[in-house]
């Protein structure tokens, strides 16, 4: 149980945020973190033209650092060449 909170915490940034939490608390925080990064990488897909089940998988098993990358990439239109 140690363990899965530890690699959650890190994953998810909580570790980092609130290190003393009980280990059940930072599983059940962790895993909320998560949900909600997928569904806030899945928006924003939806608005920058990206296809939206990978970065909705990214956002579950990536967190945060699949938010920024995609905050980075930008919008599909505007990153792909003319023909």
């Amino acid at each position: 149980m140690e363990g899965l909170a530890n690699i959650l915490g890190i994953v998810s940034g909580l570790r980092f945020v609130a290190p003393d939490l009980p280990p059940m608390s930072v599983i059940q925080t962790a895993i909320a973190m998560q949900i909600t990064y997928a569904v806030v990488c899945r928006i924003f897909a939806v608005q920058r033209s990206r296809a939206t089940l990978p970065w909705l998988v990214a956002g579950l098993f990536g967190g945060v650092v699949s938010f920024i990358i995609l905050l980075v990439l930008g919008d599909r239109e505007k990153t792909q060449t003319p023909p």
